[in-house]
């Protein structure tokens, strides 16, 4: 038998080729420059497309066996060893994927994770969205951002990160499908989930949780904070349990905005950041592919190819203006949490089969541009910027969760929309003037950014694309400052803030991560 030799190379494939296997063999035999016959196996490592020409290229990376076959890879396993019931404790508090990364990690290091949860679990969670689609009303502890799993679980799903520790970035992949995420996620450049497969694998982890001897706690919502001579030691929850812990990592997301009133309350510095605001634009889908994959009209996209996806950014008059959370073949859905408001955000499902594609397009919001908020808010200033363009949403929508909505261009014109595009909003919407809704210094941004989309993707620009309002939860518009060596908050002792919520992260990837160093910060300390 010959002696097996492993090469790891990248090659490049037209679409129509990109799946067939003799292909890869006879392009890594080229890239390696030996006879095809000696290459026994292949392995995909990492898949990517190139749209930018109109001759579209899939760029593979293979892990070749040459003179042998490549031995079997064992898929990614979720074992966790249980802990001692004698350990000491961490109490987590929020369950999406900073928290539950945080759980596992206490897990791994010998701590005994106490998650607690506002909202409901994943599967009881899925019914109270229901009224919000049918009737119009929040169940305002269980909805689109509160419950199991975080924001992320019935919105989307997407992967995408900038961090740039691709080792550790896979650890987290490899966490996702070892709890049944599909395999692809492994190699995909842009990984998905999709809303219909993400609520399995955050029960999957949740599971894994309290089969080691971790705790997780639906209907636990955090009232007050157990501090005394500047040490926090633990939480209280609205029906009178008491959690304590070697210490509290605080990992709410950014909606949870009575933890904020909760932290002002009791003098927990925090600072205002920057963040962004706008509406969700929403196009069909068709339009998108053409558009980027340089297809002529009515031709539709290869069957090889995804539902095309598009990012968006300039900078005008200092101010960024930029697509956020870009879903193609996706729906809008209504993230409001409480019932004086309208939020929309967006979503897609694994297969991305909607005939609609859609995209927050917002612009930043510096701290200075909340001054009129500030003197009455305060720190809170930015929440209560959000919360006064929610409530006008609500205003202009006439009912329900009903959103108000625009068309693309007659936004730019300055008009009232006679009637709107069909939407996947299921509320349903109704003709506002966003353009008169938002701030000035928003709405001239918007319009320049949007000329300037115009230019750059030919056909975007289009009557047929609804504007609804109001993409306002972007990221938390306010910090809550930790020690970069210790990550404990630098005046109380003990209190761990972590991911979105927090100010420390951005999307599913990068707060799992900052869970992950969370954890580890708390089982380094030393334990009181």
């Amino acid at each position: 038998m010959s002696e097996l030799r492993v090469e790891t190379i990248d090659i490049i494939l037209p679409l129509n080729t990109s799946e067939d296997k003799k292909a890869w063999s006879y392009a890594a035999a080229r890239k390696l420059k030996i006879s095809r016959e000696r290459i026994r196996s292949l392995r995909l490592r990492k898949h990517s497309i190139d749209a930018r020409k109109q001759a579209i290229k899939v760029l593979l990376r293979l892990e070749v066996g040459i003179d042998d076959i490549l031995p079997p890879e064992e898929p990614p396993v979720a074992h966790y060893r249980p802990v001692k019931s004698s350990g000491p404790r961490v109490i987590i508090v929020g369950s999406g994927p900073a928290g539950l990364f945080a759980a596992l990690r206490c897990l791994e290091l010998r701590r005994i994770p106490i998650v607690l949860e506002r909202g409901k679990d994943a599967s009881a969670r899925r019914f109270d969205l229901a009224p919000i689609l049918r009737e119009g009303r929040i169940v305002e502890d269980s909805n689109y951002c509160f419950g199991e799993g975080g924001a992320g679980t019935f919105s989307d799903g997407k992967l995408y990160t900038r961090a740039k520790k691709r080792g550790t970035i896979s650890s987290v992949y490899e966490t996702l499908v070892a709890h049944g995420a599909p395999e692809r996620i492994l190699v995909d450049a842009h990984p998905h989930i999709g809303s219909n497969l993400l609520p399995k694998v955050v029960m999957a982890i949740r599971q894994s949780i309290i089969d080691a001897g971790g705790e997780v706690h639906f209907g636990a919502k955090v009232t007050d904070f157990l501090i005394e001579n500047k040490q926090m030691t633990g939480v209280t929850t609205a029906d009178g349990r008491e959690f304590t812990g070697s210490g509290v990592i605080l990992a709410t997301g950014h909606s949870a905005r009575d933890i904020y009133s909760l932290l002002d309350k009791r003098d927990v510095l925090m600072e205002q950041k920057t963040f962004a605001m706008g509406m969700r634009i929403e196009h069909q889908q068709s339009l998108i592919d053409r558009i980027q994959y340089h297809l002529p009209d009515k031709k539709e996209r290869h069957e090889l190819l995804p539902a095309a996806s598009y990012s968006l950014a300039t900078k005008i008059n200092n101010r960024g203006v930029h697509s956020f959370c870009m879903c193609p073949g996706g729906f809008i859905v209504p993230c409001a949490t409480q019932n004086d408001e309208i939020v929309v955000n967006g979503m897609s499902l694994s297969k991305r089969d909607s005939p609609f594609a859609n995209s927050g397009m917002v612009v930043t919001i510096e701290p200075e541009d909340t001054a009129a908020f500030q003197k009455e808010h305060g720190v809170l200033a930015g929440i209560a910027f959000q919360k006064s363009l929610e409530v006008a949403a609500k205003d202009a929508g006439g009912g329900g969760q009903t959103a108000p909505a625009q068309r693309m261009t007659d936004f730019m014109k300055g008009k009232l929309s006679s009637d709107l595009p069909d939407s996947s909003y299921h509320p349903g919407l109704n003709p506002a003037r966003l353009d008169q809704i938002l701030p000035k210094w928003i709405t001239t941004r918007m319009n320049i950014g949007l000329k300037l989309f115009g230019k750059k993707m030919h056909g975007y620009l289009t009557r047929d694309a609804n504007l609804i309002g109001f993409e306002t939860r972007t990221s938390s518009p306010v910090r809550i400052p930790r020690d970069p060596a210790t990550l404990q908050h630098p005046e109380i002792a003990g209190l761990y803030p972590c991911g979105e919520g927090a100010g420390f992260a951005g999307g599913i990837v990068s707060a799992a991560l900052d869970g992950v160093r969370c954890a580890e910060a708390v089982s380094a300390a030393p334990v009181k």
